[in-house]
């Protein structure tokens, strides 16, 4: 890659300027409120706007594990692992109509709270530990070794810990302001995503376009590549047939047709969405139909982000296959790289502000996530509980302090082997074990009055158990080909079941266990949260929202189904 040039430096100093400048100027307007209030400093009560909270749960949720694994993918794949994102989209539907309401009107803060609220504090606490270890230990350390990663390979290469200090330190500056800094700048920090993400795939069309012989035109671009690369537009992958080449199970491996539309799609995107305080943390403090026409706009978004993050991936496949892109020497994941390669001076400074903004913003917002968990269900319900709120907004900034300085260490010298395993692979695999436990405690917990406690302890324990046994063990025991599922020989050469037909199973049985228990103990009063059928109703604008989104959505299914 050509080496950065002062245009370049200008452009990112520039962005970096505006990021600071305006996170000071939103510190110093809510700093008296920010530093005495332990709910304006973690969840911004009531002081962020629709589009402010739309656009920080964007910036929170893409990070360069999606500028670098999902363009992988999609240079893999092809457009079929959209299905993340359009899934998603779908799936904050659900969430704005459903599940938020439930948390707001319920006076729902943390996502531990309602555990407690809705089970009791042992639940609570043994999920706020949990929370803290995979949020400290995995996904921030992810962001923090992907972001570095992926910065320093456009600088050359051999800045990897000097980029580390620099995105904690960023990170840090902007977190310690409280939720109102990450929140308002978030929105500077999608603007940049997006505005300089698009310029990025319109540029890298038209270099598709000239290489074909049309000229610098993005419409021929788009044109050459569903001509040169047809089957990187389908969304639906078939079920292997006896004799499939590895590529054709490696892609069903990872998006398994329309199987993982039955299930396992659903439980990782409501679960991540829904369930998780670095999500739904944005939303919190808001009124109803605040938060709600946040969310519909944060889904708005998700529908534009595999055109920045996927699509350049396609691009690259279609010119590493016709030999216009022989600096691809990393694989697949090199995808995104490369292709920023041919960007001239300036737009190098843009694209490196483009990643800088969504690793920061991730950064940031997750540790404000785990800062107030540790502050509001561990430190002031178990450690002090006497404990002020200009005490516990201090405590939460020690903890952002504290959890990325943890994260620096780890990532130092890649001690957790992120690199090793792949970082979507390596946050994937952690988190996911989970998440057919916890999204079946929280609906159940919402919606059945009568599950209880100890159901919800066991079947969190039983989702962790199934996950596993479906992962590493069901072929060995049951045989690679049930009624439950069919296995394939990945390149490993070890039979896996496609991940998101696991899900699906560890989820149900989960679900039904947890029922079980629920029915066979003699009915008594167990907590329960609000909930009635007029917490749901819609007004006309979130109505019209919804109906722009999946209209929106259905275009793109019947186009390339």
């Amino acid at each position: 890659m050509r080496a950065i040039s002062w245009a370049d430096l200008l452009v990112f100093f520039v962005y970096f300027i505006i990021v600071a400048v305006y996170g000071y100027m939103v510190y110093r307007r809510k700093k008296a409120e920010t530093n005495s209030s332990s709910h304006s400093f973690f969840l911004a009560e009531g002081s962020l706007t629709w589009w402010a909270i739309g656009a920080s749960i964007i910036a929170s949720n893409i990070s360069a594990e999606q500028f670098i694994g999902m363009s992988g993918d999609g240079f893999f794949a092809g457009i079929a692992v959209a299905i993340y994102e359009w899934v998603g989209a779908a799936a904050l539907i659900i969430v704005a109509v459903f599940f938020m309401p439930v948390y707001i009107k319920n006076r729902i803060y943390t996502m531990p709270q309602f555990l407690q609220d809705r089970y009791n504090s042992g639940v609570a606490l043994v999920m706020s530990i949990f929370w803290l270890f995979l949020y400290v230990f995995i996904n921030l350390t992810a962001i923090l070794y992907l972001g570095a990663l992926a910065i320093n390979s456009l600088l050359g290469g051999q800045y990897f810990h000097e980029i580390l200090i620099a995105l904690a330190i960023f990170g840090v500056i902007i977190a310690l302001g409280g939720m109102q800094v990450v929140g308002y700048t978030d929105v500077i920090q999608v603007a940049v995503l997006i505005i300089g993400g698009l310029a990025i795939t319109y540029l890298s069309l038209t270099i598709v376009s000239d290489k074909f012989g049309f000229g610098s035109n993005a419409f021929m671009g788009f044109k050459m590549l569903l001509k040169d690369a047809p089957d990187h537009f389908h969304l639906i992958f078939k079920k292997p047939a006896p004799g499939a080449s590895m590529e054709t199970i490696s892609k069903y491996l990872i998006l398994p047709g329309f199987a993982m539309y039955a299930g396992g799609q659903w439980i990782s995107n409501l679960n991540y969405w829904g369930c998780n305080q670095y999500i739904t943390q944005r939303a919190l403090g808001a009124n109803i139909h605040t938060a709600r026409t946040g969310i519909l706009f944060a889904s708005f978004l998700k529908i534009l982000m595999p055109v920045i993050v996927m699509l350049p991936g396609i691009v690259a496949f279609v010119l590493y296959k016709n030999g216009h892109l022989p600096q691809l020497a990393n694989g697949k994941d090199g995808a995104y790289s490369a292709i920023l390669s041919f960007l001239p001076s300036g737009l190098k400074g843009l694209s490196l502000a483009v990643l800088t903004a969504a690793i920061v913003a991730s950064l940031a917002g997750k540790v404000n996530s785990i800062a107030t968990i540790f502050t509001l269900d561990v430190y002031k319900k178990y450690l002090n509980v006497q404990a002020p709120e200009r005490k516990m907004v201090w405590m939460g900034r020690i903890v952002i302090i504290a959890s990325l300085l943890i994260s620096v260490i780890l990532t130092w010298n890649d001690t957790l082997g992120i690199g090793r395993s792949g970082g979507y692979t390596f946050v994937q695999k952690y988190s996911s074990f989970v998440s057919p436990g916890v999204l079946a405690t929280f609906l159940l917990g919402m919606f059945w009055k009568r599950t209880t406690g100890e159901a919800a302890v066991i079947g969190i324990i039983t989702g962790l158990v199934a996950s596993v046994f479906f992962n590493k063990f069901a072929v060995s025991v049951l045989g690679s080909e049930t009624w439950l599922y069919t296995a394939f020989k990945n390149p490993a050469g070890e039979m896996e079941i496609p991940f998101f037909i696991s899900l699906s199973w560890s989820f149900l049985l989960t679900f039904f266990v947890m029922i079980g228990i629920s029915l066979a103990r003699p009915q008594a009063q167990v907590k329960t949260i609000q909930v009635d059928a007029g917490m749901f109703k819609l007004k006309g604008s979130s109505i019209i929202g919804i109906a722009i989104i999946l209209l929106l959505l259905s275009v793109i299914y019947v186009r390339f189904w």
